[in-house]
């Protein structure tokens, strides 16, 4: 379950949320997505061509050449934003044969090529099970599609029962555990901040008739913000948080998603944002994008060549900053699966939510 790991208050939230019902109100509303003559259709192009197989599956090379639940999460619901109906069915078509595993409609979280035990875990990873399902949101809105839409139901109905749970410190929040089962301790919770897609929950909740996802975003988008550099992992305790035992508590690769879901749900406002901002800005120029610092002192520990980690912080830069153009760099499809996929996320997310920002 440990992919790239293995290689407060009701003042935050008021803050915090307002964007967000403005920047991702219409997509499931009317279809939405990217017209076909849009010239980012052509990154979607090289995307698919690099790690879209014929069948379906999405390969994560590094990563022992496997498919996860995440990447065809990933890839259907860039599939529906570009309109791609075969694309979407292709990875719908893959995902429902070989990581449908579960009694409870969930996904489980990874597949492995050439050998007997294709899914040695069946435990769900739920970043993965709410893109899809948000996917299929989107594609049963933009191809009028029901069955699209009963499957999308049925998994947002799934991940509010078995991965949304009250807050260790008795209050009414609820927090999103990162799977169904392996994440609730004696002590608290483990959660990753990075499963939180703000925008996702709301839209999906509002799609399935499921508010708890609703009010799950807004209770998530109220703890990213109190949690200064987010970390990968951590241990959330009636107490307060801590690190995870054994996870990751640098704010590294999981963590890079953080700053992109906010943007990408119009949370401009989140202090979440600013201070991956800082932390970006304050790394010494060197070769290589930072990828992983060290919460405490702001340390860069990792850099990477790869441009799609160089396209969030350029976004999230440009849209603090109030000025036109972003530092995006082109699309890149000779890059690794988890950094192209964010690279063309965020250029999607600059598309649809930051047009001042495009890339220069």
């Amino acid at each position: 379950m440990m992919r790239r790991t293995l290689l407060r208050s009701a003042a935050a939230a008021a803050l915090c949320w307002p964007a967000l019902r403005i920047a991702g109100q219409a997509a499931t509303e009317d279809g939405g997505g990217l017209p076909p003559d849009h010239p980012l259709q052509a990154a979607w192009s090289d995307w698919k061509a690099a790690f879209l197989l014929p069948a379906g599956r999405i390969v994560d090379g590094p990563q022992q050449n496997a498919s996860h639940s995440e990447g065809q999460g990933y890839g259907a619901a860039l599939a529906a934003i570009f309109g791609d109906e075969e694309a979407l069915r292709r990875i719908a078509d893959w995902t429902e044969a070989n990581l449908a595993r579960r009694d409870d409609g969930l996904l489980a979280w990874r597949w492995l090529p050439g050998v007997t035990l294709a899914v040695p875990d069946r435990n769900n990873a739920t970043d993965g099970d709410l893109f899809y399902a948000w996917a299929l949101a989107l594609g049963s809105r933009r191809f009028g599609d029901a069955d699209l839409a009963a499957r999308s139901t049925e998994l947002a109905r799934a991940i509010a029962l078995h991965c949304i749970r009250p807050h260790p410190d008795g209050s009414e929040k609820l927090v999103l555990l990162p799977g169904a089962e392996g994440f609730e301790t004696t002590e608290g919770v483990v959660l990753n901040p990075s499963y939180y897609m703000p925008r996702a929950m709301m839209e999906l909740g509002a799609f399935s008739g499921q508010d708890r996802l609703r009010r799950c975003a807004r209770d998530g988008a109220a703890w990213i913000a109190g949690l200064g550099l987010a970390p990968d992992w951590a241990l959330v305790t009636p107490e307060g948080d801590r690190p995870a035992p054994g996870l990751s508590g640098n704010s590294g690769y999981d963590a890079m998603r953080v700053p992109l879901f906010l943007l990408w749900s119009g949370l401009t406002a989140n202090p979440a944002l600013r201070r991956f901002a800082e932390a970006q800005r304050a790394a010494p120029a060197e070769a290589g994008a930072p990828v992983v610092f060290e919460r405490a002192t702001g340390k860069v520990l990792e850099r990477s060549a790869d441009p799609g980690f160089r396209a969030i912080p350029a976004l999230g830069e440009c849209a603090l900053a109030g000025q036109p153009g972003a530092a995006i760099p082109p699309f890149e499809a000779r890059q690794p699966y988890y950094p192209a996929t964010l690279h063309l996320m965020a250029l999607v997310a600059q598309v649809e939510g930051f047009s001042a920002c495009a890339p220069i």
